[in-house]
């Protein structure tokens, strides 16, 4: 799974992604730039508000987990996935359920 490591091409996402939001999560889509390899990439983002540094990756590690079992990454779009507070004890099928909900209110198929 390819994912966006760059600060700028994550300021770029940020700055200009469309966002659709979940109790869990939150999502981030911007098509890729014609400039670069069309194959999709991910993000994934737990912030310090969430807790300690366990906490943080047990959040982005089920997150990863959750965009391989929905198909990710969509090739063709830069995807960032931001945990919230409810994202560590959502179940994996309530998690995989809103990843899709949100991509398919994104229009990435």
């Amino acid at each position: 799974m390819r994912t966006i490591t760059a600060p700028k091409e994550i300021d770029r996402l940020f700055a200009g992604g469309r966002r659709v939001s979940h109790p869990a999560l939150l999502v981030l889509a911007l098509p890729t730039p014609e400039a670069r390899d069309p194959s999709g990439r991910v993000l994934f983002v737990a912030g310090t508000r969430l807790g300690g540094a366990v906490t943080r990756n047990r959040s982005k590690r089920v997150l990863r987990e959750s965009v391989r079992r929905v198909g990710g990454p969509w090739p063709g779009w830069d995807v960032a996935l931001m945990a919230r507070a409810g994202t560590e004890g959502a179940s994996s099928g309530d998690l995989d359920a809103a990843v899709r909900r949100a991509i398919d209110s994104l229009g990435i198929t």
